[in-house]
């Protein structure tokens, strides 16, 4: 095992036990109705794999792009597809790493006093889950 395999581990492990739920006969009902995987995206969601890469202060994991890459590296590797969800996973991270103020703001309040981040990260060896309002940061200046 790498260290990059290493270090993130228990996030695959985690990853892989949730794509578990999602076997081939779900992906090829998905792929002969041309249907978008609304249930596993609502998975990672709720499980907090697509927060990984926002910063702490806004909900986040605040996990860098390695992490990320083992989300979706370990959701291909278990058969799963996360090409519907990836663009959720860097789009956030991006605009509330980099983004300026006006950028952040046009996040639409509105949907983020709605919108809670599940984060579940080990920390000193331990699984934690963690829910916060993104709204509390997001948008200010």
């Amino acid at each position: 095992m790498t260290a990059f395999e290493d270090a993130y581990q228990s996030i695959r492990e985690e990853v892989g036990k949730l794509c578990a739920h999602f076997p081939a006969a779900y992906w090829l009902k998905l792929d002969q109705t041309r249907s978008y995987p609304t249930e596993f995206v609502k998975a990672l969601t709720e499980a907090g794999y697509l927060s990984i890469l926002i910063p702490q202060e806004f909900g986040g994991a605040g996990l860098g792009i390695s992490a990320a890459a083992a989300v979706l590296e370990t959701i291909h590797a278990e058969g799963c597809n996360g090409a519907a969800s990836h663009a959720q996973l860097y789009t956030m991270g991006t605009i509330l790493r980099h983004g300026s103020f006006e950028q952040k703001k046009e996040i639409s309040p509105p949907k983020c006093e709605r919108r809670v981040a599940t984060t579940s990260v080990r920390r000193n060896g331990a699984y934690q889950r963690h829910r916060h309002r993104i709204i509390a940061h997001c948008c200010a200046p």
